[in-house]
């Protein structure tokens, strides 16, 4: 597998891998424009903007092993960082976001 750690307690996943194994819950921290906007979402993904991420995630098992999705993997990346802070461990970046989903036509929905 490809896939690049990084020292903050993430990896990096291509669309071609997610495509090939699904990695837990998908979050998108796009805000909410942006997931209707001419990249489209994944299926599934659910909708946390980066912003309420901290709040939201509190909720959450630390156990799960989560997907973090954004336009471009720059977003995804702080948003793995700032899971990894409060104590995620099963952390996954989109890299390349939609857009790189959207380059290699996979599993995005208008």
């Amino acid at each position: 597998m490809s896939a690049s750690v990084h020292p903050r307690c993430f990896r990096d996943v291509t669309p071609g891998e997610l495509a090939q194994r699904p990695r837990g819950r998908l979050i998108d921290v796009r805000e909410p424009h942006e997931l209707a906007g001419e990249l489209g979402h994944l299926a599934g993904a659910e909708l946390v903007p980066l912003g309420t991420l901290p709040a939201v995630a509190r909720t959450w098992s630390r156990d799960e092993e989560l997907t973090l999705v954004c336009r471009s993997g720059n977003r995804s990346a702080q948003a793995a960082a700032l899971l990894c802070q409060l104590g995620f461990r099963r952390l996954w970046n989109l890299a390349g976001g939609m857009l790189a989903v959207r380059a290699g036509d996979r599993g995005a929905q208008p």
